[in-house]
């Protein structure tokens, strides 16, 4: 049984890898940590969760495996003695998914460890799946990235133009925050585009795919999914039965005959897409893309969990199979 700590457990990734661990076979929860609960316990903090573990001000004792759910920066700057001392480390910040110039400029930050970011292997398993498996340190995506890069991965290489992604968030994306316009009464009954002048996830899309795209985020009045719906032209046609073929090498991946919704993938690791060739309008070659994943599932924890599968050659969807919550 291998040993995980998770650092700051009270962040809703955090809390969705214990959710999730609970039911893995080969891994447990031994030690977590969370920046203002140390030395409480679990239970008595999130009894729904059903764990006594007592929140820790660090990772004190050896684990074969550490989840970081802190933001950016802050995560590298916890996790880097860990690293350091060679702990297999998933970090779900952004500290480690671009080139240092990149992440600097997106997040108007300096890296605290940039001579690490060489060392990290970029999760996601449908592109880099290999390279995963033989990684110690994996930088776990962001979710919108999952959702829009997914769809699009066929089309690495080819001649494809004018991408347009209009994606909707739940309000957990936002992660456990106390500002005004993430109250309740705020986002019931309401709707609204954000980060117009550039969300920092539109770079890591373009450096997982060497496309140029724009990406429009809006927060849509529910609790977790992402719905994406991504535009393009082509300059031949597509064909649809082959896109299909591309995943089927990738279990979490489901190409639908019509459109799916967010409550087919709540609290699943799945991504499901619906592709669709439009009219003539504008060209003969133009695309739709739907695509949906759960934000803190396959847009967090569960990827992490699948990233962990891999790296220690479980069964890449163990502890995964589990169906969605519904309603």
């Amino acid at each position: 049984m291998k040993k995980i700590g998770i650092i700051n457990v009270t962040s809703y990734s955090g809390l969705e890898l214990l959710r999730l661990i609970k039911n893995h076979p080969e891994v447990s929860v031994t030690q977590v940590t969370g920046r203002s609960l140390a030395g409480k316990n679990l239970n008595e903090v999130f009894p729904s969760i059903n764990n006594n573990l007592i929140i820790q001000d660090e990772i004190k004792e050896s684990v074969d495996l550490i989840f970081s759910c802190l933001p950016h920066k802050a995560s590298a700057e916890v996790i880097g003695k860990y690293i350091n001392n060679g702990v297999r480390t998933i970090d779900l910040s952004a500290d480690f998914r671009l080139p240092l110039e990149l992440y600097e400029s997106t997040y108007e930050s300096k890296h605290p460890y940039p001579s690490l970011i060489s060392e990290f292997t970029y999760g996601l398993p449908e592109l880099n799946r290999e390279q995963i498996k033989s990684s110690q340190f994996v930088s776990n995506p962001g979710c919108f990235p999952t959702c829009g890069t997914i769809p699009l991965l066929p089309f690495i290489g080819k001649s494809i133009e004018n991408i347009i992604i209009d994606a909707k968030t739940g309000i957990s994306g936002a992660g456990r925050s106390n500002k005004i316009e993430h109250n309740f009464s705020e986002i019931s009954d309401n709707f609204s585009a954000y980060s117009l002048n550039g969300h920092r996830h539109e770079p890591e899309i373009e450096n997982n795919l060497n496309f140029k795209l724009h990406l429009t985020t809006h927060l849509a009045p529910m609790i977790r999914g992402i719905f994406s719906t991504i535009y393009f032209q082509s300059k031949s046609e597509i064909n649809i039965e082959k896109y299909s073929d591309y995943f089927l090498s990738h279990p979490f991946v489901n190409i639908l005959d019509k459109s799916p919704n967010v409550k087919d993938v709540r609290g699943t690791n799945n991504c499901n897409i619906y592709i669709q060739k439009l009219n003539n309008k504008f060209g003969s070659n133009s695309y739709r893309l739907v695509s949906v994943i759960d934000n803190l599932t396959k847009g967090a924890s569960g990827q992490a969990i699948q990233n962990m599968n891999l790296m220690f050659d479980f069964e890449e969807t163990l502890g995964l199979n589990n169906m969605a919550l519904y309603p």
